[in-house]
């Protein structure tokens, strides 16, 4: 299933709300991020307390279930899309210097490994293996990634608009995907995720808010959805 139309429509919304890649190692720390350091709106996922944890799924001690082809098509997709968020997080902290894109993209990179998992207990085909930050297989993933990197440069704001949009769509395909699935390590690791995107949410727009007096307006989920998240 194809969602690169949902996101493409993203950054359209956003280019008219806001009216390169790098180089190195991508291997990364694979644990979760405490807040630490920095001026309170930045500590961490932006100073907000308690958020940037979820539970990393043990999914080789579940058991073993046959995957549908629409399971199979989710873990790939899901992984390249966790890499895409990883590797703009990591373009947009040496952009701008804001410790919430570094410490997202740590939490992107464990979940890029939750991913992972699911394809080696299943030995499928990792999509992304041996690419580096800003390499992608899909053509679509790797035109979209260079444009959400463009849109993100033009200052802070619009970089943390561009976070924004993505874990928007992150949460709004992991609900898909999970309509589709029965397997139990499948709806564990993706449970997982959506915890996680919703942090991340919440983390980029009151940073949006507290630091830069902007209120961020959803772009893919409903305004119902997207305040029952961020709790306003």
């Amino acid at each position: 299933m194809k969602k690169l139309g949902i996101l493409v429509a993203g950054l359209l919304l956003l280019a008219v709300l806001g009216a390169g890649c790098i180089t190195g190692d991508s291997t990364m720390e694979t644990t979760t991020v405490s807040p630490s350091g920095g001026p309170p709106e930045d500590r961490g996922y932006g100073g907000i307390p308690g958020e940037g944890y979820s539970e990393v799924p043990n999914v080789s001690a579940m058991p073993y279930q046959e995957l549908s082809q629409d399971e199979i098509d989710a873990i790939l997709y899901m992984r390249e899309e966790e890499k895409l968020a990883r590797d703009v997080y990591l373009v947009l902290y040496n952009k701008t210097g804001l410790p919430v894109f570094q410490n997202i993209a740590k939490s992107e990179q464990t979940h890029m490994d939750m991913v992972l998992s699911l394809i080696e207990k299943y030995n499928l085909t990792d999509p992304v293996e041996g690419m580096g930050v800003g390499e992608f297989k899909s053509t679509e993933m790797q035109n979209l990634y260079e444009e959400l990197v463009s849109k993100g440069s033009v200052n802070e704001v619009e970089a943390l608009k561009v976070g924004a949009l993505i874990e928007e769509i992150d949460i709004k395909d992991l609900e898909e995907w999970l309509k589709r699935t029965d397997n139990e390590d499948v709806k564990a690791v993706f449970e997982s995720l959506m915890a996680g995107s919703e942090n991340h949410l919440r983390a980029f727009t009151r940073l949006l808010e507290n630091r830069y007096d902007v209120t961020y307006s959803p772009q893919v989920l409903s305004q119902e959805e997207y305040l029952s998240i961020v709790g306003r």
